[in-house]
């Protein structure tokens, strides 16, 4: 496959246009990689509100009804549930791996088979998430490449 990159100006929107023969699954990889890598969240640490980029978040945890986005040396808190958050990022190649957590599994370095059929996912920022043994035959579908979803 060919590659070719054509600069513009800032005032233009930016736009990734693939030219195939037919819709083959590398073509779809690659959608559904650009799609990952665009978005962001809002969360607030404190009374300051952000907006943070998908691509800058590890996990997210729910602590006591409360919903909180990790990034590299910063938390924060978000008004959303981990329902919504799972939806909203459902093409973003973010997971539930369990109960509480949704991970992003364009941050995880390494895996290692843990307790009770659980599995360890090491995180390119060296924290260790445990993916439930519930959550273990979507993680690894998702692995795969495999559509998780069924509708």
């Amino acid at each position: 496959m060919l590659t070719k990159i054509t600069r513009i100006e800032n005032s233009k929107p930016e736009l990734v246009e693939i030219h195939c023969h037919s819709v083959s699954d590398e073509v779809n990889e690659i959608i559904a990689f650009v799609k990952s890598r665009q978005g962001q969240l809002s969360g607030s640490i404190g009374d300051r509100q952000y907006e943070i980029p998908v691509t800058d978040i590890f996990y997210i945890e729910s602590v006591d009804n409360r919903s909180f986005i990790y990034t590299k040396g910063k938390i924060y808190e978000t008004k959303q549930k981990l329902y919504e958050l799972e939806d909203a990022l459902r093409d973003k190649r973010f997971l539930r791996i369990s109960k509480s957590m949704l991970l992003n599994l364009m941050k995880v370095s390494s895996i290692r088979p843990g307790l009770n059929g659980r599995f360890i996912a090491v995180l390119s920022s060296g924290e260790q998430a445990v993916i439930s043994r519930k959550y273990v035959p979507a993680f690894k579908k998702a692995l795969k490449g495999e559509n998780r979803h069924d509708d």
